[in-house]
């Protein structure tokens, strides 16, 4: 599903960019180290997807220029790994959102997400499954209840 998809991966740390842009060979991809060097090619150049840093490079305003170009936004995040900042993504209209240590999974969070656009599905039907685990042990297992998330 990824192949020649246009993805934009923002992030101030250029290791990341690296690794992530290894990750996504398939596809057609353009780093962005600043805020400023993302928005300008969110609004010249096409993307089917943009995982957004949300620290280094104020991710969630780039997230309202990707919703109004209908891009498809992920938040990607070191240090701001809270239920607030997953909820947050959530409600701002992101796709995802993907701890950096599990960044290297990417390929299998974008292609769940292009699954739930093609079955009209939200799109994170997958991801409360995938990172379960992770986020009982970080948060505690009752945290979706505690910070009101509903998905299905």
């Amino acid at each position: 599903m990824l192949e020649g998809k246009r993805i934009l991966i923002v992030d101030d740390e250029p290791d990341v960019l690296e690794t992530l842009a290894d990750l996504l060979t398939i596809c057609v991809v353009k780093t962005a180290s600043t805020f400023d060097q993302a928005k300008t090619l969110l609004e010249s150049q096409y993307f089917d997807i943009a995982i957004l840093d949300i620290m280094g490079v104020e991710g969630y305003e780039l997230l309202k220029i990707c919703n109004k170009k209908k891009v498809i936004g992920v938040m990607l995040t070191a240090y701001a790994v809270t239920p607030e900042n997953i909820k947050m993504s959530y409600d701002e209209g992101a796709a995802s959102f993907v701890p950096k240590e599990e960044m290297t999974h990417i390929t299998m969070f974008l292609n769940d997400i292009l699954e739930a656009k093609e079955k009209g599905e939200n799109f994170w039907w997958r991801w409360f499954d995938r990172l379960a685990d992770y986020c009982e042990k970080k948060f505690g297992p009752d945290w979706q209840k505690d910070h009101g998330f509903k998905v299905r």
